[in-house]
C-alpha cells in the first residue's frame, strides 16, 4: 500500500486537476440569461423601448422627430448603449446596432435585435469548461405551478366523434332504434327497438373503436356506449404523459435551464421553472391548449351578416381571438362549419415575422397537411377559410387562389409578444386536454439568495470544525486529510457542473453531510496506524498495515451508504433525488480522495523524509 506506480500518480493528479478546473466556473459568478422588460434607451437619433421575449428581442419606437422623417423603404442604422438588469439585479451595459425603417404611418419599425448574454464566459478561451451547477427553484427563485389535466375533455370529444360516426353503420347493419342518438357526457345514448340487438350493436361499435363498451337495459332498450374502465385509465395516462412532454417543449422555448416537470397522482402535473418570475406568463404559455384547425365558414353565412339565433346542425358559432380592449368580449363572432378541413397536428414549424410592417405568424405543414391544405384551397376558391385556435377564430381570410406550397401566414391584431407566444405554442404542439391550475407560487430571487448564503454558512462552519478537529487530533496527517477534503468538494462540484445537474437546498444538505463523512475514512486509517505503532511496528510497516487493513471497512461502510443513496434516487422525487445525487457523488469522491489522494501525500512524505517515528 506504500508503493505508487508512476501511472497511478499521474492519474490521481490528473483527476484532481480536472476536478479543480471544472469546479472553478462556479467561483466566477453566476451566468444568467438577460432579462429585459420595457427598458428605455436614449440615443443620438431616437428614444426606444426594448422588449425581450424568450430568445428574441424587438425594438419599437416610442417617438423621435428625426427618425420619423424617414419615408417608407428608407432606413438608418445606429448604435445605442442599452442598460439591462439581469435576473440577479446586476446592471449591465451593451452597445446594440439597431436598423430602423420608415413606414407609411410615420412610425418606425425594426426587425429582430440580437442581444448576447452578459456573463464572464464570453471572455474565456473556448477550450476552457464554462458549465456551472444549475440552481433549483428554491435557490434561484422562479415559478411553481400544480395543474390538473382535464382528461374528461378527451373522453367528451371521443364520444361526440362516435355519435357522429355511428349513424351510417347502424343503418347499414339494420339495427332499429327509437328516437335519436345523443352524446351525453361520457356516453352515447340511444334506445334500441329490440334489446336483443345489443350484441350486434357491440360488433358495430367495436369496428369503429374497440375501446367502447355497450350496456343495454334488457327491458327498455335504453343503451349507453361508453369507454371501458381500462380504456379510461389508458387514456388518462396517455393524456398526462403527452401533456408533460408538450409542457416541457413549451418551457424549453423560454430558454430556462432544468425545469422540473413531473407527474403527481393520477391526473396532476407539477411544473417548476427556475429563474422565471412571471408566473402569469408561464401559466399562459403552458395552460393554453393551442389546438389549431382550419375550417370553412358555413356556406349560408359571410362576415358582416347577422348571425342566426341558433347554429345549423353542422355548424357552430365561434368567437374571435381578438377581444374588445379592456374586456373579454370578442370583436366578432363567426358561423363556422364543424368539418375540420386541415388539422393543426400537421404543422411542422411556426415562426414570428413581419408582414407589411405588422407582426404575423408564418407556418408550414408536413407533406400530408400540405396536400390537405392545397385540396381545400383549390376546391373552395372564393370562400372564407377560418383559422381557429382553441375554437376561437384568429382570422378568416378569403381564399383568393389555391395555396400549393404548404405554407402561409396568420394575420391578426397581434402584438409582438402575442405573435411570438403563438408561434411558440404552435411549434410545441397542442395539449391533449385543458389544464386547470390548482396551485401557484412565485419564489423571489432574494429568497433563493438567502438560501444560498445560509447553505454557504453551514458548509463553511462544518468545514472549519472538521479542519480544526482533524489538525488538532492528527497533526500533519490531519492537514493532509484537510487538503484531500478540498479536492473532494472540487470533485463534487465538477461532476455536478459537468452533468448540468440542478442543485437545491436538499442538495446543499447532502454536500454538508459529505463534508463530515469525507474524513471518516481518514479517521479509520489514522486510528489503525496508531494501533500498529502501539504494536511496535516500523513507520513504513505501520502505514502499510493501516491502509490495507482499514480498506475493507472503508469500502463496506461507504458501499452501504451508496446503496441507500441509490434507492433514494430511484424511488424518491424532487428534493429527495437532489439530496441523493449530491450524497452519492460525495461518497464516491470521498472514497477516491481518502484512499488515493491522502495515501499519495502520505507515501510521498514517507519516501522523502524516511522518518524514524510518525507524528500522528
Amino acid at each position: 500500500m506504500v508503493y505508487f506506480a508512476n501511472w497511478k500518480i499521474v492519474l490521481v493528479l490528473l483527476v484532481c486537476a480536472l476536478g479543480v478546473i471544472y469546479a472553478a466556473p462556479n467561483l466566477l459568478g453566476r451566468s444568467s440569461a438577460t432579462v429585459i422588460e420595457q427598458t428605455e434607451v436614449a440615443g443620438t437619433y431616437g428614444h426606444f423601448t426594448i422588449n425581450s421575449y424568450g430568445r428574441w428581442t424587438y425594438v419599437v419606437d416610442t417617438g423621435s422627430a428625426e427618425f420619423q422623417a424617414l419615408a417608407r423603404g428608407d432606413s438608418r442604422t445606429e448604435t445605442f448603449p442599452i442598460t439591462i438588469v439581469d435576473a440577479f439585479g446586476d446592471e449591465l451595459v451593451q452597445d446594440v446596432s439597431v436598423t430602423v425603417r420608415g413606414s407609411d404611418d410615420g412610425r418606425l419599425r425594426t426587425g429582430r435585435v440580437d442581444l448576447r448574454e452578459f456573463d464572464w464566459t464570453t471572455d474565456l478561451p473556448a477550450w476552457l469548461p464554462i458549465n456551472q451547477v444549475n440552481l433549483g427553484l428554491d435557490l434561484q427563485g422562479g415559478t411553481h405551478l400544480l395543474a390538473r389535466v382535464e382528461y374528461q375533455d378527451i373522453i367528451t370529444r371521443q364520444v361526440e366523434a362516435l355519435e357522429e360516426n355511428i349513424r351510417r353503420p347502424l343503418r347499414e347493419a339494420d339495427i332499429g332504434r327509437q328516437g335519436g342518438i345523443q352524446a351525453r357526457g361520457d356516453a352515447v345514448v340511444l334506445t334500441l327497438r329490440d334489446p336483443a340487438d345489443s350484441g350486434r350493436l357491440q360488433d358495430v361499435v367495436t369496428e369503429l373503436d374497440e375501446r367502447f363498451q355497450v350496456q343495454t337495459d334488457p327491458v327498455s332498450g335504453v343503451t349507453e356506449i361508453r369507454f371501458a374502465a381500462e380504456a379510461v385509465d389508458e387514456l388518462r395516462n396517455n393524456a398526462v404523459a403527452q401533456s408533460i412532454e408538450i409542457i416541457r417543449n413549451r418551457i424549453d422555448e423560454l430558454g430556462t435551464t432544468e425545469p422540473n416537470i413531473q407527474r403527481q397522482g393520477e391526473d396532476r402535473v407539477l411544473v417548476q421553472v427556475p429563474g422565471e418570475g412571471d408566473s402569469g406568463r408561464v401559466k399562459e404559455l403552458i395552460g393554453t391548449t393551442a389546438r389549431m384547425s382550419f375550417h370553412l365558414l358555413h356556406d349560408t353565412w359571410t362576415p358582416g351578416q347577422a348571425l342566426p339565433s341558433e347554429a345549423p346542425r353542422r355548424a357552430f358559432i365561434a368567437n374571435s381571438y381578438e377581444k374588445i380592449p379592456g374586456t373579454d368580449e370578442p370583436v366578432q363572432r363567426y358561423l363556422v362549419s364543424r368539418t375540420e378541413n386541415v388539422s393543426g397536428e400537421s404543422l411542422v414549424d411556426a415562426q414570428p415575422t413581419l408582414y407589411e410592417n405588422r407582426p404575423v405568424v408564418s407556418f408550414r405543414f408536413d407533406a400530408g397537411g400540405a396536400r390537405d391544405f392545397a385540396n381545400t384551397t383549390r376546391a373552395n376558391t372564393g370562400r372564407f377559410l377560418a383559422i381557429l385556435l382553441d375554437d376561437e377564430v384568429i382570422s378568416a381570410p378569403v381564399i383568393d387562389e389555391p395555396i400549393l406550397g404548404g405554407s402561409g401566414i396568420i394575420r391578426g391584431q397581434f402584438s409582438i409578444q402575442e405573435a411570438n407566444d403563438l408561434s411558440l405554442l404552435l411549434r410545441a404542439g397542442a395539449l391533449p386536454a385543458e389544464l386547470t391550475f390548482l396551485e401557484e407560487r412565485t419564489v423571489g430571487p432574494s429568497l433563493g439568495a438567502d438560501s444560498i448564503e445560509a447553505g454557504k454558512a453551514a458548509a463553511l462552519i462544518g468545514m472549519v470544525l472538521v479542519v480544526v478537529f482533524m489538525i488538532a487530533t492528527y497533526g500533519m496527517f490531519g492537514a493532509m486529510a484537510v487538503v484531500a477534503l478540498f479536492f473532494n468538494l472540487a470533485l463534487i462540484m465538477a461532476v455536478l457542473s459537468g452533468l448540468q445537474a440542478t442543485l437545491t437546498l436538499p442538495g446543499i444538505a447532502g454536500i454538508v453531510l459529505t463534508v463530515g463523512m469525507a474524513v471518516d475514512a481518514n479517521v479509520l486509517i489514522f486510528e489503525r496506524i496508531r494501533e500498529e505503532i502501539a504494536n511496535k511496528r516500523s513507520p513504513i510497516s505501520a502505514i502499510d498495515a493501516g491502509y490495507s487493513r482499514a480498506l475493507t471497512t472503508i469500502i463496506d461502510s461507504n458501499l452501504t451508504t451508496l446503496i441507500a443513496a441509490t434507492l433514494l434516487f430511484a424511488l424518491g422525487s424532487g428534493p429527495i433525488r437532489g439530496f441523493a445525487i449530491t450524497l452519492g457523488i460525495g461518497i464516491v469522491a470521498s472514497m477516491f480522495t481518502a484512499i488515493m489522494v491522502t495515501r499519495l501525500m502520505v507515501v510521498t512524505w514517507l519516501r522523502r523524509t524516511r522518518p524514524k517515528t510518525i507524528p500522528i
